[in-house]
């Protein structure tokens, strides 16, 4: 249906011992647009995505993506509508190289039948073909297919984080949402993630990102939402924002130009 959020959330409360986390989130992500959701630690950012992907059960409120309600969805039929999701710690699989890691993300979208792959028919070896040169071109988009037959737990921080995006990007995800990409980057991989996700923003997806890295959050989010004690203080355009009373308040209780610079 044309006009139909990518995204939307509404009235999501979640308490854990008593102790408000989420409380009555509403908001929007728009189809083709990059938003970003930010806030101090504790915000309750990580919860937010840990109930619009189910892996929490909110007490209250209501979540669809693309039209299509998420309740009672498991993670795996969540991520089978195109919803996709990495994790705030980089979970690169033990035991695997990193393009064997790579690879493993296109299961969803694998369309050969078992038996058509126990026979090797040609079909298959087309498919298996398309999605390894799919795989080594995202590595060498992040800098890391110089290392596609090394461990991938061999990998320093930063490039398991890269390597959990580009997993994510081999499931052709409609909707990706990026739980602090950009932690263990450096200012080059910074830069260069930055690229990739306005790279792949243009390319049709959408995408939803938790981050703590205002520089790249300000440089690349067509809209932001602003978490604090588990409340939206703030949404609107990055400029808007970062102005707003609200947001300069959670972040310090500073002026704008000195907060902005400091986190």
């Amino acid at each position: 249906m044309a006009g139909t959020p990518a995204l939307q959330a509404s009235g999501l409360s979640k308490s854990f011992g008593g102790v408000l986390a989420i409380v009555d989130v509403s908001f929007t992500v728009r189809e083709g647009s990059l938003t970003a959701a930010i806030g101090p630690n504790g915000a309750g950012k990580t919860t937010l995505f840990n109930l619009v992907t189910n892996l929490y059960r909110a007490d209250r409120g209501t979540v669809s993506c693309f039209g299509v309600s998420l309740a009672g969805r498991t993670p795996d039929a969540i991520a089978a509508l195109g919803l996709v999701r990495t994790f705030q710690t980089a979970r690169a699989f033990p035991g695997m190289t990193v393009l064997e890691n790579v690879l493993v993300g296109a299961h969803l979208r694998v369309r050969a039948r078992p038996w058509q792959q126990a026979l090797w028919l040609r079909p298959v070896r087309h498919e298996e073909q398309a999605i390894r040169r799919k795989a080594e071109a995202l590595l060498e988009v992040v800098g890391l297919a110089g290392r596609r037959d090394d461990p991938a737990m061999s990998l320093p921080l930063g490039a398991q984080k890269l390597l959990e995006v580009i997993r994510a990007l081999m499931a052709s995800p409609r909707l990706l949402l990026l739980d602090e990409p950009a932690t263990g980057l450096n200012d080059v991989e910074t830069g260069d993630l930055g690229r990739l996700l306005l790279a792949v923003r243009d390319a049709g997806v959408t995408l939803m990102v938790v981050e703590h890295n205002m520089s790249l959050v300000m440089g690349i989010a067509d809209e932001v939402i602003v978490l604090d004690l588990g409340r939206v203080i703030a949404t609107g355009p990055p400029a808007a924002v970062q102005a707003h009373p609200r947001v300069i308040e959670a972040y310090l209780g500073r002026g704008t130009e000195t907060v902005w610079e400091m986190i």
